[in-house]
């Protein structure tokens, strides 16, 4: 039930119930609404015209935001510079490390191949920032791959290089008998005269005539293949396994200093200068077997020969007169 309210009527000295017209109220009701929506626009309009408030945390933020923004600007210039780095050695790399060690170079398309098939960046998509971030992590991703493609061939160069330095010492490239040792380099490679039948015959390495109980030296690093008198006319002989498809061969010796299955470095001493076997006279028979065939030794001195005495036996073994075996 609402509540009654009077007045005090002065005229008749007495008190009178207030009573409220419904015109009245309406068009309180209307002034009440009016003023709210007044004061509501003109809050509106106040606010929208006085500088904008940060907060202490918006600020911070605000200022990782610009910090961020200038750390990628550098991370590409960074990025800008190791691509420079990383194309000069993959230059080098091609032209020079694959062709020394005579490795096919890698080409432009596998060094820096893209990344098909589906987007790997939507994560990325739809922030303020997103192009920049996207952007530097295409390049980042490029760039570590033409790292792995780079640090792949390194590897393989470095088994090729330990490989090629394998390949360096093993391959014969001395003369078993020292120059200050030998009486003369009595027949070269190549159609001789037999000493026993006097018949034109292919004598498949070289002698070196020196006296009995001379030196003989491993001409390559290998292992000791064999070391006994079991092949016909060889005689005492030693052979050497050195890798790479490479044998090398000594014949006619007084006696062994190595044994079989031993590993020898060049320059070792691994016998003695005999006449065993078929021999007319003391002296080292010497080959070279490259795959299973006989190659001429005269193109591996190239180890211990000056250019003068290197020419001389070139000479000497070129001359086509009997050998000793």
């Amino acid at each position: 039930m609402a509540k009654v309210k009077y007045y005090y009527d002065s005229d008749t000295l007495s008190y009178r119930k207030i009573v409220h017209k419904k015109g009245k109220k309406i068009k309180i009701f209307l002034m009440s609404i009016f003023g709210m929506l007044l004061s509501g626009f003109l809050l509106l309009i106040i606010y929208l015209n006085i500088p904008y408030i940060v907060s202490p945390k918006e600020k911070a933020l605000k200022r990782e935001l610009v910090n961020m923004e200038l750390q990628f600007e550098l991370l590409n210039k960074k990025m800008g510079q190791a691509q420079k780095v990383l194309s000069e050695l993959e230059e080098r790399d091609n032209s020079i490390y694959r062709v020394y060690f005579e490795a096919n170079p890698i080409s432009e398309e596998q060094r820096k191949a893209g990344f098909g098939g589906i987007n790997r960046y939507k994560n990325l998509e739809g922030f303020d920032n997103s192009n920049l971030i996207i952007n530097t992590s295409k390049k980042i991703d490029i760039l570590t791959k033409q790292i792995v493609v780079q640090s792949k061939s390194l590897d393989e160069i470095a088994i090729l290089a330990e490989e090629k330095e394998k390949l360096l010492k093993a391959i014969p490239t001395i003369q078993p008998v020292k120059n200050e040792d030998l009486t003369r380099m009595a027949s070269g490679y190549g159609y001789r005269s037999d000493p026993f039948t006097k018949a034109r015959k292919f004598h498949k390495g070289m002698d070196f005539t020196a006296p009995r109980g001379t030196p003989v030296y491993a001409t390559g690093n290998g292992v000791v293949k064999r070391a006994d008198r079991r092949s016909s006319g060889y005689g005492r002989h030693i052979r050497i396994d050195h890798g790479f498809g490479y044998v090398s061969l000594y014949a006619h010796l007084y006696k062994y200093a190595v044994k079989k299955g031993q590993k020898v470095k060049r320059g070792d001493l691994i016998g003695f200068v005999g006449s065993t076997g078929r021999s007319q006279a003391p002296h080292l028979h010497y080959e070279i077997i490259k795959d299973k065939k006989n190659l001429n030794p005269i193109n591996f001195y190239y180890g211990d020969l000056s250019s003068e005495e290197f020419a001389e036996l070139l000479k000497v073994a070129g001359q086509e007169n009997q050998s000793l075996d």
